[in-house]
This record gives C-alpha cells, sequence and structure tokens, in this order.
C-alpha cells in the first residue's frame, strides 16, 4: 500500500511505500500513494513526478485491498462518524486518501504532498471516484509546513516519517494537529517485497536477499543525509508514546499476489528491477549486475518479461496511538 516517494524537496508521498517494501533505490511508496511508494532514487530533486505518478498509483492500487483492510480496522479504533477531517501526510496520488475517504464518510479526506503533479492526479482521481466533493489536497512541504495543515481527527503518514530527519519531532508535530481522541497512523516497517523464488536459473541464488542487504545500506546513508537527521532505533511504539500519545494498536496487513500475475503486476515489476539496477548496480557484484540485466533483457528466456514464477508479496505494518 506504501507509494509509496518524497517530494522533490521534501520527503515521501509514502503509503506502498514501501519502507518494508523496499524498492532498493526507492522505497515502496507505491502503497501510500506513490506508496503507497518507491522512491524513485531518492534524488528527489531530479525525480520526473509526472512520469512516475501513474506507476505510483499502480503500485498503490495494487496494495489497495490490503489498506482497505487497515482503514476498515482504524475504524473500529475511533467513531467513524465522529471522523471529520482526514490528512494523508505524503498521499502520493491520493489512493490512500480515497480509501480513508471511503471508510470515514462523515469526513473531508486531505491529500498532502509536495509534489503538485501527483497532487492533481489525487483530485483527478477523487473526482472519478465521486469522491471529489469530500477529498481535497493541499501542497506542503514536509516536515517544514507541518504546523501549516490544520486539526484533524486522524493522521495517516505512509512511509512518509522515515523521510524525516528528526522523526521524534516530526511525529510529536503531527501530535500536535491532533483533535482529542484523534488517531495517528503510521505505516512503517512490515516485509520487503519478494518477487522470485530463491532460485531462478540464473546467478547464485539468493538473489533477493543480496538487494535487501545493499538496500539496507544505502537507506542508512539516505538517513544519515536527511536535514536535521538523528540517529533513534526505529521503536515507533516509543516513539509514538514520546509524542504524548497512547499506543492503539499494532497490526500488519498482507499483500499477496502469487504467480502467475497480471500484466500490471508484471510491469510494476519490471520498473522495480529496472530502479535496482540503476540505483544499486555499484553496490552489487559482478554476477549479480549480470543477474539483473538478464531479468531486465526482453530477449533472454529466463527474463522478468518472460518467467512464469513471478509473484508479489509484502507487508505493511500500521502503528496507531491516540491524542488523550
Amino acid at each position: 500500500m506504501s507509494q509509496h516517494h518524497a517530494s522533490p524537496s521534501g520527503p515521501q508521498h509514502g503509503a506502498d511505500h514501501d519502507h518494508r517494501s523496499h524498492d532498493h533505490g526507492s522505497h515502496d511508496h507505491g502503497s501510500q500513494g506513490h506508496g503507497s511508494g518507491d522512491h524513485g532514487s531518492h534524488d528527489h530533486t531530479h525525480l520526473d513526478w509526472s512520469e512516475m505518478a501513474p506507476l505510483l498509483e499502480r503500485q498503490a492500487e495494487i496494495a489497495s485491498p490490503a489498506y482497505a483492510e487497515a482503514a476498515a480496522w482504524l475504524g473500529t479504533l475511533v467513531p467513524v462518524q465522529g471522523v471529520r477531517r482526514v490528512l494523508d501526510v505524503g498521499s502520493g496520488p491520493g489512493v490512500v486518501t480515497g480509501l480513508l475517504a471511503e471508510a470515514f464518510p462523515a469526513a473531508e479526506a486531505v491529500a498532502v504532498d509536495g509534489a503538485p503533479e501527483l497532487l492533481a492526479r489525487a483530485s483527478a482521481r477523487a473526482e472519478a471516484r465521486g469522491l471529489g466533493a469530500r477529498v481535497s489536497t493541499l501542497h506542503a512541504e514536509l516536515p517544514a509546513d507541518i504546523g501549516t495543515l490544520g486539526t484533524a481527527d486522524l493522521v495517516w503518514a505512509g512511509n512518509a516519517l522515515h523521510h524525516m530527519g528528526d522523526q521524534g519531532a516530526a511525529l510529536a508535530r503531527l501530535a500536535d494537529l491532533l483533535n482529542p481522541g484523534g488517531l495517528v497512523v503510521l505505516v512503517e516497517g512490515g516485509l520487503p517485497r519478494r518477487h522470485l523464488p530463491q532460485h531462478i536459473g540464473i546467478g547464485r541464488p539468493g538473489l533477493e536477499a543480496r538487494l535487501d542487504a545493499a538496500h539496507a545500506t544505502w537507506f542508512g546513508e539516505m538517513r544519515a543525509e536527511l536535514p536535521g537527521s538523528k540517529d533513534e532505533p526505529d521503536d515507533w511504539r516509543a516513539l509514538l508514546t514520546a509524542a504524548g500519545l497512547t499506543p492503539a494498536g499494532t497490526r500488519t496487513f498482507l499483500v499477496d499476489l502469487p504467480a502467475p500475475v497480471s500484466p500490471a503486476v508484471r510491469e510494476l515489476v519490471l520498473a522495480h528491477y529496472g530502479r535496482l539496477r540503476d540505483g544499486m548496480g555499484a553496490r552489487l557484484d559482478a554476477d549479480d549486475k549480470e543477474t539483473l540485466d538478464r531479468l531486465l533483457d526482453p530477449a533472454d528466456p529466463l527474463s522478468l518479461h518472460h518467467r512464469t514464477d513471478l509473484f508479489h508479496l509484502t507487508a505493511h505494518t500500521v502503528h496507531t496511538a491516540r491524542k488523550g
């Protein structure tokens, strides 16, 4: 679900989004708005969001059943009819924004992002789904503009917080936006996405585990380079408590699309591996780089274009905490 990306100058449009869904060289924000989503290369200033948007949107759509299940669970934690304003912070193209609007029918749902191209997509998407009267958009650079977002009964941050240097300080500012009894919802962690079996007939078995290791190193470097970066453990429950909130439950939601996959899923897997090769290639040994090249070569019968063993499996962990 965790889109999802960061905006060109600020953090993520998170949901897919994914880190958990690591698009090594891109975090999955697919799930969230873009969730989802995949932070292209995290070089936000050079990402072409109008080009990335369709991919981020499809990514989030594929994770939508899991995000809809998460939204329905949130409705057991707060009075559904009492939720009048929802902020989707780092919304990307607004897939999750719409799901939250559907789960909370009395609410205005606001897609908040730093990329105007993605917010335009969120607006168009809401109109197409008959939600235009209740879904609005707000351009904001995060975390700098958190104070301008207005109050809310529910604040959803899907794979957005890990793009803010001082996660604790950003979370405390998000908590300040909550009305009494309101809920902060973080989508962080879960499980890396898997698309291939251990032995794929090319190179050494275990390619995805080695890609995860390279991504973990890259992710630590990305975090360290964020403005105001603070080195602290990803103890989300402790961070929520330190922000003055009362933890209200954590659940993990599965995205499980077994082989054979649809053409849309195959397209996402190809894009994922293309970004991996571009973003992680320098961190891999020659054998694994050659394997990636073969996986992306349409002429190779064992490539991602032709494989019958492709699948899409990941999990998104949702942490909640209440004000008061």
